[in-house]
C-alpha cells in the first residue's frame, strides 16, 4: 500500500495556515485601552470570560499588558463579567 500524502515529496502534515498576527494598538495610534472601553475589551476574552493568549490575539507583550490590567479593572467595577456564565433568576 502507498501512502498517498508522501507523493511528491510534500511531507504531512499543518492543516493550518497561520496568518502574520499584527498588534492593532500599533498599528493604529489613536485607539486607546481603557477599562470603559468594554466593546473593545470583549474582543480580548473568550466566551468563558478568561483573558485571550497574545499568540490568539495578535498583540505586542506592552499591549497586551494593558489589555489585561483593563479586563482586570473593568471586571472589578461590574463592567465584565468573571465568568462566561450566565446568571439565571
Amino acid at each position: 500500500m502507498s501512502d498517498e500524502k508522501n507523493i511528491g515529496g510534500e511531507g504531512g502534515g499543518n492543516k493550518f495556515f497561520a496568518k502574520p498576527k499584527f498588534c492593532a494598538f500599533c498599528a493604529d495610534k489613536t485607539l486607546t485601552i481603557d477599562y470603559k472601553n468594554v466593546d473593545l475589551l470583549r474582543k480580548y476574552i473568550t466566551e468563558e470570560g478568561s483573558i485571550r493568549p497574545r499568540r490568539q490575539t495578535g498583540a505586542c507583550a506592552k499591549h497586551q499588558r494593558v489589555v489585561a490590567a483593563a479586563i482586570k479593572q473593568a471586571r472589578h467595577v461590574a463592567l465584565l463579567p468573571f465568568t462566561g456564565a450566565e446568571v439565571v433568576r
